[in-house]
């Protein structure tokens, strides 16, 4: 009994060690070390499934920006005036003379007049007759001199005006004579020196200008005549537009264009088409390819790099339900497809946030579970639905946001709708053969071409595409 105790309690905590080793499989120490569980392998490849970002116990915290506070002190207004005083200024009143009584004085500042001065005034008063009969008898007298006088002024000043306009004038002519002998002198000099100088070398400059402009007609005469050559055969394009287009690539489809090829489509007529590919062979046809990895080039029938953009996918996905299928292709030829019944991606307002349900394919389901070799938050951080999508110049990932010394889309090779970061990273960087290290990465990261859940984070894809169309129940 006592043995069966021993053993019991010794399988208890068997079970206990094992849980453990469980749950710290993707704890990491701070140098990155992997723990020490043995990595999973695909077809034998060693793989690492979370690279050099795992999860540790001093992970760093988002905290909220930084508001400014509202706008404080100062005033929009100033004291107000003081009030002008009501009335105007008051008139001095006059000062009352005393009566001393006699004669009154002509100005009444004055006062008055003694007693005597009364007597005098008589006096005079008698005189002013005698006077005045003088006074008359010389006033016709002295008009007529004054009017002698001035006749004789009027006759000597004219002779004195007459005079000095007739010397202005001499000396007027004299200069004009004089500054017009100059101006004739001058114009001679330059006359004379631009036939004997300017004029041939002006003669020449044209000549040598003549020269040049022959030489370029005979130039473009030469090119002409062989772009007449060149073009004796029609022209023909590599890429030719069909003239079937439509909305998307499901009306191009209904319309008659079931060949998979580049076309002319028109989402919104209120803004201009533009040229797409659509494959209308997989899956019943339809589908507006949005992104493509194949070899680093471009074609006509296969597009080779190719991204649709995201303001165009946003804008076809939010006209009504659509639908999306991953394609992929490994080294060996091997294919797999990842189908999700509903995609959106929303405007730029929201930095073009990706929603996704519905899986449905073999290749894993990246979007909604993120990468099944990680566990707890490990795992959580690789699902790629509801995230923003980040660039190099534009970090709206979940690992530090606003931390440039952390940022998805620098250190694994390309935009994408990075978590913390990715369990999918089609827009990574290309290596040809698939399995690739760290040593190998730019910035010692899993930025290859990866979908974790079929190849692991070490393996970069031949081929991936995405495609969407718009979904229906019927066929």
């Amino acid at each position: 009994m006592k043995m069966m105790k021993t053993l019991l309690l010794l399988l208890v905590f068997l079970c206990v060690a094992w849980a453990q080793d469980v749950l710290e499989y993707d704890d990491y120490d701070l140098d990155n070390k992997v723990s020490s569980k043995p990595n999973k392998t695909v077809d034998g490849a060693s793989v690492d499934a979370r690279g050099h970002r795992p999860l540790d116990r001093t992970r760093e915290s988002y905290t909220n920006r930084y508001a400014p506070p509202p706008i404080s002190g100062g005033s929009r207004y100033r004291g107000r005036p003081t009030a002008a005083p009501v009335g105007g200024p008051k008139k001095q009143e006059k000062v009352p003379q005393p009566e001393s009584g006699g004669c009154t004085h002509a100005s009444e500042e004055m006062g008055v007049l003694c007693p005597t001065g009364c007597e005098l005034k008589t006096t005079l008063t008698k005189q002013e007759k005698n006077v005045k009969i003088v006074i008359n008898e010389l006033k016709p007298e002295l008009d007529e001199l004054s009017q002698s006088s001035n006749q004789i002024f009027d006759y000597v000043n004219g002779m004195s005006n007459s005079l000095r306009e007739r010397q202005r004038l001499v000396t007027d002519n004299n200069r004009v004579v004089v500054q017009f002998t100059d101006q004739v002198e001058e114009n001679h000099a330059y006359i004379k020196e631009v036939v004997d100088t300017v004029f041939p070398s002006n003669l020449r400059v044209l000549e040598g200008v003549l020269n040049k402009v022959r030489q370029k007609i005979q130039k473009l005469e030469t090119a002409i005549q062989a772009q007449r050559e060149k073009c004796k055969d029609p022209c023909t394009t590599k890429c030719p537009i069909p003239v079937v287009s439509g909305k998307e690539c499901e009306d191009i489809y209904r319309r008659g264009g079931t060949e998979s090829q580049m076309y002319m489509i028109q989402p919104d007529p209120l803004y201009p088409p533009y040229k797409a590919f659509c494959d209308q062979t997989t899956q019943n046809g339809g589908w507006l390819l949005i992104q493509n990895r194949l070899d680093g080039s471009r074609h006509c029938e296969i597009p080779g790099e190719y991204w649709l953009g995201n303001e165009r996918i946003s804008q076809i996905t939010k006209t009504g339900p659509t639908e999306v299928l991953i394609e992929m292709e490994d080294w060996e030829g091997t294919k797999v497809h990842a189908k999700y019944s509903r995609f959106t991606v929303q405007s730029e307002t929201s930095n073009f946030v990706m929603a996704v349900e519905g899986y449905s394919g073999n290749a894993g389901n990246c979007f909604l579970e993120g990468s099944p070799e990680l566990f707890g938050e490990n795992r959580t951080m690789t699902i790629h639905n509801g995230m923003m999508f980040s660039t190099y110049d534009r970090d709206n990932d979940n690992w530090n946001p606003g931390d440039p010394s952390k940022q998805c889309a620098r250190e694994d090779g390309g935009g994408w709708w990075y978590n913390r970061c990715h369990s999918a990273n089609p827009n990574g960087r290309y290596y040809i053969g698939g399995p690739y290290t760290k040593k190998m990465a730019k910035h010692g990261t899993d930025d290859g071409v990866v979908w974790m859940n079929w190849k692991g984070s070490w393996y970069s894809l031949k081929a991936i595409s995405m495609k969407i169309k718009p979904f229906f129940a019927s066929r």
